[in-house]
Order: structure tokens, then C-alpha cells, then sequence
């Protein structure tokens, strides 16, 4: 069994952070959101894994995940020239894969629940493919699967206008080596893309074992602001309660630690109140700041008269004298922030790499 993570495409739903770095890449509770699959598939005991990567950010993603010795995995980076789909993403990986079956996973989707619960279904049923579901409010969003009243699926559709369920695909399916073949048989769609959901449909027209899994946990796709927002809160939280790290920060008298907290090695911690859960990175400045519940604060930050809540800061950004809260915001990697008196109470920010921004 293998594992195929595709983490590829150009991010332009978390633009302007993406038109630096790779989406797959931005960090949730300070670490990126590629590596929680892949955490994800080596404790389903897969360590043969192929990653899908991109012309523009494939260096970085190689650079930052490396060979696989930190997850216990072999990984092997291929190229997809262009996003031309997630079955055109199939049809690259195919020397790697070869006649295995395989997990593929989208690198930017993170979900609650232990893929060995699904591994072992598709395999002891001798599956040709097994999708995983979940029930979403905005279904045309997504690509839908329309079942009977048996749940057997019937039909795939790639965001349908009007879609026959509220049933989307999840970004991780298993397959044989029988999709390699329905991939060869379909065409591009509307879009311009080889859709894995035609190619599923191939498998289900040509009476091959096609069954579906309701995801019951979190399912989360980290592609837009709010979602990597909601993302980083739910990881945050599931911080064990009597979590607080701090030994390796230097944290002065005058500063209050309040909750789930974890601080870097060689951080610097004056006169602020942090409030849980919270996870700042290694050396880190904090003067002077209320850092609030669901913070992230990534390496070599500085964060001097600002309090912020709710928010993921990347590394090396500096936000220097911000009094009014910064809530819901993203700030990219190196950014920096500075702001005048008299400002309104709350501030909103998604904030893309290398930028400088004042407040007048």
C-alpha cells in the first residue's frame, strides 16, 4: 500500500499568503498543514509516499518536508508541470505508484478521524475504491456523491449546480490500480481538468466495488482564511488540559500564564498575559501584549503593544504598537505592522509575506 499527497496547485484562495509559499505549507497550531497527513498516513502504517508538487512551490515543500526521516517515511517528490486535476495529478504519480493500491490525500485537508478505520474496510472488502463523506451546508462547492436509501453510491457529480445530496467528497480516497484505467477513459471537464470524480464514475459504471464512508469527526479544507482559522482553533484545542510548556522561554515576573500554553526554546516573555490554549514558537519577542485563546505565533516573531486573539502569525513578522485587539487574522511570514493612535476597536487582517503595513 501507498500513499499518494497531493500538494501541488497555486493556493489562489489564501492569496496574497500563497503567491510566496506553498498553501500546503501554512502552519496550523505552528506546524504545516501537509505534515498532519502524513502523520496521518504513516500511523495507518502506510511509509511509501509520493507527494504531488508544483513548478512554483515544489522546492519549498521539498526543502521544508525533506526525504521523510522525521515521519518514519520514504517519500519521493513528482512533478505535475500544471494543475490539470486531481485524476491528471493520478496519471503523474503513476510510475510511483505502479500496480499498488493506494490512499491519496489532499495536502491542504486535515480530518479528525484514524485512517486505519477506513484502510481496514477497503482492504478486507477488497475494495476498488473508497470514498469518504461528510454532509456540508454548500455542497455546489464541492464534488457531491448521490446514494440510495442503501447508501450505495449511484453518481459523482464535481460541483453541481444543483447538487442531488448535501454529501461531499472528503480529500482522501483509496484506491486499486483499477482507477488508472478509468482515468484513461475520461475526458477533461467543463473546467479543464481530469476530474477524480469521473473516473470514480467510470469505476461504479463498470460494476467495479465502489463503496462510501461517512465521516463522523471534523473534516476541515485549510484553502481560505476562515477555514485555517477554524482549523488552528480546533487543533488548539485539543491541547491536553493540564498542557503548559514554558520552561525553555525566559518569562519575567510581571507576566501572567494562564491555560493550555506552550512557549519556544530562548523566547522572551515581558510583562504580557497569555491565555490559553496558545502555541508560540522559538525565539520569539513578546512585550507588553495580551496574546488571546486560539493564537498561534510562529518562530522568530516579535509582537511589542499589541494584543491579538484568534489569529495565526508566521514567522519572523514584527507587530509593533497595535492597543486596538487584532482578532480573525492571518499575518504572513516576515510582515510587519505598525499602527497610530486612535484606531477602531478591532482590526481584521490577512496579511500575505514581506509586507509592511502602518495604520495612519
Amino acid at each position: 500500500m501507498k500513499a499518494l499527497i497531493l500538494s501541488g496547485g497555486k493556493g489562489t484562495r489564501l492569496r496574497p499568503l500563497t503567491y510566496t509559499g506553498a498553501k500546503q505549507l501554512v502552519p496550523v497550531a505552528n506546524k504545516p498543514v501537509l505534515w498532519y497527513g502524513i502523520e496521518g498516513i504513516v500511523a495507518a502504517g502506510i511509509t511509501d509516499i509520493g507527494i504531488i508538487i508544483s513548478p512554483e512551490t515544489g522546492e519549498e515543500v521539498r526543502a521544508r518536508t525533506g526525504n521523510g526521516d522525521r515521519f518514519g517515511a520514504q517519500i519521493t517528490y513528482l512533478l505535475q508541470e500544471q494543475p490539470a486535476g486531481l485524476a491528471h495529478a493520478v496519471k503523474v504519480g503513476l510510475p510511483f505508484l505502479g500496480a499498488s493500491p493506494f490512499i491519496m490525500y489532499l495536502g491542504d485537508n486535515l480530518i479528525q478521524s484514524d485512517l486505519k478505520v477506513f484502510l481496514h474496510t477497503f482492504k478486507t472488502q477488497d475494495l476498488d475504491a473508497l470514498i469518504l463523506l461528510r454532509s456540508v451546508s454548500n455542497p455546489s462547492a464541492f464534488g457531491v456523491a448521490k446514494i440510495d436509501e442503501n447508501g450505495k453510491v449511484l453518481q459523482l457529480l464535481e460541483k453541481p449546480v444543483v447538487p442531488p445530496s448535501n454529501l461531499a467528497l472528503v480529500g482522501v480516497y483509496f484506491f486499486s490500480a483499477a482507477i488508472h484505467a478509468a482515468i484513461d477513459q475520461i475526458q477533461p471537464s467543463a473546467r479543464g481538468e481530469l476530474e477524480i470524480t469521473d473516473a470514480i464514475q467510470q469505476l461504479i459504471d463498470h460494476q467495479k466495488k465502489v463503496e462510501a464512508c461517512t465521516l463522523e469527526g471534523w473534516w476541515l479544507d485549510t484553502g481560505k482564511k476562515d477555514d485555517l482559522l477554524e482549523a488552528n482553533r480546533i487543533i488548539l484545542d485539543t491541547l491536553d488540559p493540564c498542557t503548559q510548556n514554558i520552561t525553555q522561554a525566559d518569562v519575567d515576573d510581571r507576566s501572567q500564564i494562564l491555560g493550555r500554553v506552550q512557549i519556544g526554546a530562548r523566547s522572551v516573555v515581558l510583562n504580557c498575559t497569555i491565555r490559553g490554549p496558545v502555541v508560540i514558537g522559538e525565539d520569539c519577542h513578546l512585550e507588553n501584549c495580551f496574546i488571546g485563546p486560539y493564537s498561534s505565533i510562529a518562530d522568530r516573531v516579535t509582537l511589542i503593544d499589541t494584543d491579538l486573539e484568534h489569529s495565526v502569525i508566521l514567522q519572523g513578522a514584527k507587530i509593533v504598537g497595535i492597543h486596538d485587539r487584532i482578532i480573525d487574522s492571518v499575518i504572513g511570514r516576515r510582515a510587519q505592522l505598525t499602527v497610530a493612535p486612535k484606531r477602531p476597536k478591532a482590526l481584521r487582517f490577512l496579511i500575505g509575506d514581506d509586507c509592511q503595513i502602518e495604520l495612519m
